[in-house]
């Protein structure tokens, strides 16, 4: 059987012609698939019954399951989505108080080869990349769930995006052109994978870069990130300045703030000389507990002092709202458990 979901309107037009239907029957699949969300043929209402009937011979909307649903407390939604060799993967619809966005983290890898110790994914290995098919598969289960219309995307999910880019970027493709999702308001966050971070500036890509850097000393990053070894601070600073530089882009650099690992006044002092230079904007995580590893949490006062130190230092800085640490669907949580 061949899927529908995941070709664009190019594809649908060929696809149509084999029926012997006009571009006109393609423009209709494609409004069911990527604005209607269908999961099913006989959803599409505006096609005549023989033609549907003809069509579910050979084409199903779509064969990826969800497997189980959670919801958090704070309306955040966590999905573990099973495709069809029976591998799994998590991802999150995010929804904020008193803003429209509807945003979906998603993953990109089933599993995870970086292996950040404060990270659930990694714990489960590195097992296969995503296609980009099964990547905006993502996006369209939580489309068709809910009813909902997904504004904003992450790629904060599991795995590495960059371990995973010619997916990666194919996907961000369809997201700006058939769901209609501007480029900004896509982020794809990286461990610091520094030959694909030159590779994006070259790309005149609008999409925002996301560092996952989480500390600016060597020696604590690489306990944290083993990637701190490939790709050290040093190499990874002068990509990403590379990456300002000829994108025109700012970047976002993520820290997670753990307790009395990173989260001191000298560390947000050595932080704040890290970025000086780079053009910006910082978003601090307060840890978010994961079974079986020792890291804490921060205070409130040792998270506003951390802020403090680096606003003073001219950069915008936030701290990221808690979604759905009650369901395991925070940053660092999710693990896409192994399908029964």
């Amino acid at each position: 059987m061949e899927i529908l979901a995941g070709l664009g309107l190019n594809e649908l037009e060929n696809l149509m012609l084999k029926y012997g239907a006009s571009k006109f029957r393609a423009k209709q699949i494609h409004n069911w698939i990527y604005t209607n969300s269908v999961s099913e043929i006989d959803e599409m209402t505006n096609l005549s019954k023989d033609f549907r009937e003809e069509m579910k011979k050979s084409l199903l909307v779509t064969d990826v399951k969800i497997k189980t649903k959670q919801v958090s407390s704070d309306g955040t939604i966590k999905y573990l989505i099973e495709y069809a060799d029976g591998e799994c993967v998590e991802t999150v619809l995010m929804r904020f108080d008193n803003r429209a966005n509807l945003t979906a983290c998603v993953s990109s890898q089933v599993g995870c080869a970086v292996n950040c110790s404060f990270c659930a994914t990694g714990k489960r290995g590195f097992i296969r990349n995503l296609t980009y098919r099964e990547i905006i598969e993502q996006v369209l289960t939580i489309q068709r769930d809910t009813g909902l219309k997904v504004t904003n995307i992450v790629f904060m999910g599991q795995g590495e995006p960059l371990l995973n880019l010619d997916n990666v970027l194919r996907a961000l493709n369809i997201f700006n052109t058939d769901f209609q999702i501007g480029a900004r308001r896509i982020t794809i966050s990286t461990s610091g994978i520094v030959p694909k971070i030159n590779e994006l500036a070259d790309m005149g890509l609008q999409s925002t870069l996301a560092i996952s850097l989480h500390s600016s000393n060597h020696k604590n990053r690489a306990e944290l990130m083993p990637i701190e070894n490939k790709y050290p601070l040093d190499e990874l600073k002068s990509a990403l300045l590379n990456y300002v530089e000829k994108s025109g882009k700012r970047i976002t650099v993520e820290y997670i703030l753990i307790h009395k690992f990173n989260d001191k006044i000298e560390d947000a002092k050595e932080l704040a000389c890290f970025i000086k230079d780079l053009k910006c904007n910082v978003n601090l995580i307060p840890y978010n507990p994961v079974a079986n590893m020792a890291y804490k949490k921060p205070s409130n006062d040792d998270i506003m002092k951390f802020k403090c130190i680096l606003e003073h230092s001219g950069k915008k800085v936030t701290v990221r709202l808690e979604r759905g640490a009650d369901i395991d669907a925070a940053c660092g949580q999710l693990k896409g458990k192994i399908c029964d």
